[in-house]
Order: C-alpha cells, then structure tokens, then sequence
C-alpha cells in the first residue's frame, strides 16, 4: 500500500505507512485499534474498510496472535514443528521472518495436517479436524484479530458460537427462557456437511462488503485456497469468523422475524445459533400456525441461497405441547409441569454424551490398570472437571449423581485389584481415601438453571 493511500482505518489510529506495508510505530495499543475498527463498524454499517493489511503485519499484532495460539497449545501442524522447538531458536526471530513474507507478499501458507476424531455416539464416523502449521496459526490469529472486531459489530444477537463474551451456556439459557414464555414448537434443523461445503466465492463476496483491501482479500484467499476447492477448516484459527460470517443472513433474517412479529415485549419468533447448530422457537398460538410454515420456507430459502444442504433425516419440527423433545449442544430439551403445576423447560445431558464419557474414561481405567490409581485419577480429572463444568446446568443433577457412583466404583476395583483383591469394598471410609487423599474429583454441582 502506498503513502498516498494509507485508508480511513489507518488515518483513524494515527497510522501513516510507507512502501510496501512498512510502517511507523502507531501510538495507540492494539486493544484500541480493535476498538476502533469495532466502534467504526457499528456506527456505520455500510463503511468499507481498506488500509488495514498494515495491521495485520504488525509485530504486536503478530506477537499477540502467538500468545494465544501458544495458549491454545494443539499438536503440531504439517511440518512438524513444536512450540518448544520454536521457543528454543528464538520466537522473536520466528515471528520477523512471518513479518517479513507478508510484507514481501512471499508468505504461502503450508496445508493443513488431517486429523480424524470419532463422533459422539456415532459409531464408526468420524470428525475430520484441520490442523494448520504454527506459522499458518500465528497469521490466521494475526488476521483474525483485525477482522473480527469488524464483523462483529454486524453480527446477530442470536448468534452465540465462537463469539467474544458469548458462550454456549448463554445459547442453552436463551432457549430454555424461550420454552418457559410458551414457544413449543421447535425447528430443529441439521447442516450436512456445513464446514466442508462452504463456498470460497459466496464467503469472499461477504468479506467484500466490508473489506475493501486487497492485501487483506489476497491473503484470506491463500488460506482458503490452501485447504481445498471449498469449505472451512475445523480446527483453523479464523474459520470461526468466518463461518459465522457465512450464516449472518440466515440470522438476519430470524431477527426481522422476531422483530416483526412482536408483540411489546413479547415475541413470537426466538431462535439460538452456535456454530452450525440451530434452533428455532414459535409460541404456542393456533392463530401462528402461518409463521411456523413462513419460517420453515424462509429458512430453506436462505441455506439453497448458501448452497449449504439440510440434513432431512435429522431435521424436523417438535412440538413440546405433545410430550417431544429435541436436542440442543450436547442437552436434551423438553417442557415438564413443575410441583407447582407451572410449565418450566428441562434440560439434561443427552445420554450419547455420558456414554462417550464414560467410555473414554473406561478406557484409561483399562489401559493404566497395571498402575497405582493415583496417577489414573491424574489423568481422568481433568476430563471429569471439564464434562462436568459444561453440563453443571439445567437439571444435570441425576446425571452427575450417575457419573460419580459409577466413577468411584471403577476406582475402587481399581485400588482392590492393585492389592491382589476382589470386588468394590465400599465402605464409609472408601470415600474418605478416594477424595481426601488420593484426590479424585469431586466437584459434581449444578451451578444454575434456567426454568
């Protein structure tokens, strides 16, 4: 970019460039670039960003991204190198040379190393995971931390996966609030394949809307490119931007929906989208039944647009008046009578979840019977701690009380036959050894509910 063109991002954060992307030193952090760009964005949504691939190949912003890729940790990509190895060399030398290509325009990102994990409760399929080069992650992070502050600004509430601030908890939370103010008829629709067929074209021309950088379009059409004719890789540091940025007109127009049929506070329509996990929400009323069938026709509308392809095995329409349920991030949904006889919304891990835990953690029981069950319960910990702070919600209570006894019942086998002896042996101070002194996890609580 030439010094006659330094664009409105650049003049707005004090920054004046020279050549080919050089630059002198900005005044202002890269927290306050980022919100600029957002603050820019939202306030004038038709604006067109250019001027900002000198961002991108900044030292701070590059340095920043290899924190958080460091942070993230992940195996190694296509060449082999680690972070220990990179650490050892000098990462500041690392992260010149990146520097350096992008500003020469020779950076070529390296393919990404296939990596197959199996499906929750679906036997014999797998998930394919795209693992990118540490040097390919450094500069998706790069990139992705100047672009997402711009989609952001544009970006549906509704819209929950892979979001600053924004988790899936807030996602489940907003759906069960939805049962509680009577919206029972569920639209529960599956992507087929929806990260492998995302169309380079269709989600360059988005970007285009708002990006009017070249450097910046040149360089995302590398990293798409590298990965295939078409779709986003699971697993790369920028597909989820990206893959939200897909889907943004499918949200928008859920939000004219919800909008336009709302009644004061009320609302007829709600909806909840994480990633490619989507649910829709429409009242109770008979006098709706048009808006469920305008929905349903809407929406097919907007994925063939996308050329993203329904599941129609997987999707249907529940009705949760009828004793239905439907599956949402991991919890089953459905709607009971309270002791009160008040209708509240229940949510509880779906069962394919507490089966694929507790199969990964039988198979460390397994694999590690010959040792002493202080070094297992190192190692299932951390897989309880973390299973359980995801599904510490909603009505997970008698699944936790399963997963506990069913855990402690392993570790005792374990202790025995360490001893040469048979059976559980429980006893009152069984529990005692398990969790005051040998220190299996025992933090089993529902944090809150929503119903």
């Amino acid at each position: 970019m030439s010094a006659e063109r330094s664009g409105p991002a650049a003049e707005s954060t004090g920054v004046k460039t020279e050549g080919r992307g050089e630059m002198i030193k900005a005044p202002v952090d890269l927290q306050d670039l980022r919100r600029r760009l957002y603050v820019k964005a939202k306030t004038e949504p038709s604006w067109r960003f250019w001027g900002i691939y000198v961002h991108v190949c900044k030292i701070e912003t590059l340095q920043e991204a290899y924190k958080l890729a460091k942070a993230n940790d992940g195996a190694p990509g296509v060449d082999g190198v680690t972070f220990e190895e990179i650490e050892a060399q000098g990462a500041g030398g690392f992260l010149e040379q990146i520097r350096s290509e992008l500003i020469q325009h020779t950076y070529a990102p390296l393919p990404a190393r296939r990596r197959e994990i199996p499906k929750d409760g679906a036997k014999g399929k797998v998930r394919v995971l795209s693992i990118p080069a540490i040097r390919d992650r450094v500069v998706q992070g790069a990139l992705k931390l100047i672009l997402e502050p711009i989609f952001e600004a544009d970006f549906q509430p509704g819209s929950y996966g892979y979001r600053p601030k924004r988790t899936a908890h807030e996602a489940i939370s907003r759906v069960a609030e939805s049962i509680i103010r009577q919206k029972v008829r569920i639209i529960d629709l599956d992507l087929k394949g929806y990260f492998d067929n995302v169309r380079h074209d269709v989600l360059l021309a988005k970007v285009a809307r708002r990006v009017t950088d070249q450097q910046v379009m040149h360089l995302l059409k590398l990293i798409l490119k590298s990965t295939g004719k078409r779709g986003v890789p699971q697993g790369g540091v920028i597909s989820p931007v990206l893959s939200n940025l897909y889907l943004d007109e499918v949200d928008r127009m859920l939000e004219r929906a919800r909008e336009s049929t709302r009644n004061g506070t009320y609302t007829c329509v709600e909806y909840a989208r994480y990633a490619d996990d989507l649910v829709v929400l429409i009242d109770a009323y008979k006098a709706h039944d048009w808006l469920l069938a305008a929905v349903v026709k809407r929406l097919r509308e907007e994925f063939a647009k996308l050329k993203v392809e329904i599941n129609e095995e997987k999707s249907r329409i529940v009705d949760l008046s009828r004793g239905d349920s439907f599956g949402f991030l991991g919890f089953d949904f459905r709607r009971i009578r309270s002791r009160k006889g008040i209708w509240r919304a229940q949510y509880t891990p779906k069962l394919k979840k507490r089966t694929a835990l507790l199969r990964k953690l039988k198979e460390i029981f397994h694999r590690f019977r010959s040792q002493p069950l202080n070094r297992v319960v190192k190692l299932i910990n951390p897989i309880l701690r973390g299973w359980v702070a995801y599904f510490a919600m909603g009505h997970s209570g008698r699944c936790f009380d399963f997963v506990k006894d069913w855990v402690e019942m392993k570790a005792l086998r374990h202790l025995r036959r360490a001893r040469g002896r048979r059976g559980i042996g429980w006893d009152r101070r069984s529990t005692h050894l398990l969790y005051d002194i040998i220190g299996l996890f025992n933090g089993y609580k529902v944090k809150y509910r929503t119903g």
